[in-house]
């Protein structure tokens, strides 16, 4: 898998007092870069590939007989329906590439510095819209386009794990926020002395799964703890899992007999708005010994169908998991389990350091990452995955 291609960071090469004749071979560079640049992506978007492929399911609408088979037909118009948005961004972000063009043409002729701040800050913006589009054509398994259900658990270590498992909670929670991702916390169930003993929140945006699967794993904290009266450096860890929200129309065989269904008096601060009835829903899976929870909700049945999609995600996952571990197995392979790896270690003493074991994507910025600024680590493990097949 190639990296993104677009590494353009003009704005570092202006400032406000630069010469027009100074930024023109700069800003014509990057717009040269820029274009180049996009000629080496194709092999990630593949345009003649999509292309060929849109104009053969178009033939298929229009053949006889085509709605006979709804599921089909309805699959057939949905993957219709992305290349089309696939192609159409694409084609809007070469015109808005040329029109950056004509642009640096207008300003070396007029000498005007205030375009060519323009061109840069444009060339920037492109850029970021570009490797937005890689990314999602990258992320084209089943369930990447969707929306993702993360929860949260300390590892062993009291009070330090569960501080350091709200904090992951925050972190994430940011991130979603700066992306425009509707969240809500389905299940908290909150610490004696500081920090959280588990969390489950979904997310709500278009490629929540797709991006969050790359989080899915151990996280390490290495800090002076402010637990600790010695000021000692402790070592903290807690997971991180993810799962795809499942749409009703999947099938995900559920026996009520294999239910076993508890309510019991939400956890609340307090105050006027405690909840004193038996509104949240706790549900175990027999067989598995899965167990999903929520009691976000004041009415009990809302609780319980939140607590049933959130079961159907895991025991999705479960069973996928378990089919991919006997595939490997038949193969002579030892697949390893995700969430069991230790995938990214945040050291804030005696350095401060973010690093990700996998790619080797690092920053000595922890603040911002622990404010929500993920999205590098994120870009790094997407790009350095296996190109996936469509779904």
């Amino acid at each position: 898998m190639p990296s993104h291609s677009l590494t353009l960071s003009p704005s570092h090469f202006l400032t406000d007092h630069g010469r027009s004749e100074e930024w023109f071979p700069i800003c014509n560079a990057l717009v040269t870069s820029c274009s180049e640049g996009w000629t080496s992506s194709g092999c990630i978007f593949d345009i003649p590939g999509k292309s060929t492929r849109l104009k053969s399911l178009e033939e298929a609408t229009g053949a006889p007989g085509f709605w006979s088979d709804q599921e089909t037909a309805q699959k057939v118009l949905k993957e219709q329906s992305d290349l089309h948005q696939t192609l159409d961004r694409h084609s809007a972000l070469l015109r808005e590439l040329e029109d950056f063009r004509i642009l640096l043409e207008l300003a070396a002729d007029q000498e005007d510095v205030e375009i060519l701040q323009e061109v840069s800050i444009g060339l920037g913006n492109l850029t970021r819209q570009v490797k937005e589009l890689e990314l999602q054509t990258v992320l084209s398994g089943e369930y990447d386009k969707g929306n993702a259900i993360v929860s949260i658990n300390p590892g062993a270590g009291g009070t330090e794990s569960q501080d350091w498992a709200q904090m992951l909670l925050r972190m994430y929670l940011r991130w979603a926020e700066s992306r425009g991702f509707k969240t809500e916390i389905i299940d908290l169930l909150g610490a004696e002395e500081a920090g959280i003993k588990s969390a489950t929140v979904t997310m709500t945006g278009a490629y929540a799964y797709g991006y969050l699967h790359a989080e899915m794993g151990v996280h390490r904290l290495v800090r002076i703890s402010p637990f600790d009266a010695g000021k000692r450096r402790h070592t903290s860890f807690a997971s991180v899992f993810v799962y795809p929200e499942i749409s009703d129309d999947i099938e995900i065989k559920i026996d009520e007999k294999d239910l076993r269904i508890d309510t019991f008096r939400s956890g609340g601060h307090g105050g006027q708005h405690v909840n004193v009835t038996d509104s949240a829903v706790r549900m175990t899976h027999l067989p598995t010994g899965i167990v999903a929870t929520c009691q976000n909700e004041r009415s009990q049945h809302k609780n319980r169908a939140m607590a049933m999609k959130v079961l159907r995600a895991r025991l999705y996952d479960y069973y996928k998991r378990q089919h991919e571990e006997e595939l490997a197995e038949l193969k002579g392979e030892k697949a390893p389990i995700a969430w069991g790896n230790q995938i990214r270690s945040y050291v804030l003493a005696p350095y401060q350091m973010v690093k990700d074991h996998r790619t080797g994507q690092e920053t000595s910025n922890v603040t911002t990452v622990l404010d929500g600024d993920l999205d590098q680590f994120i870009e790094a493990f997407l790009f350095k995955l296996p190109e996936k097949k469509e779904a």
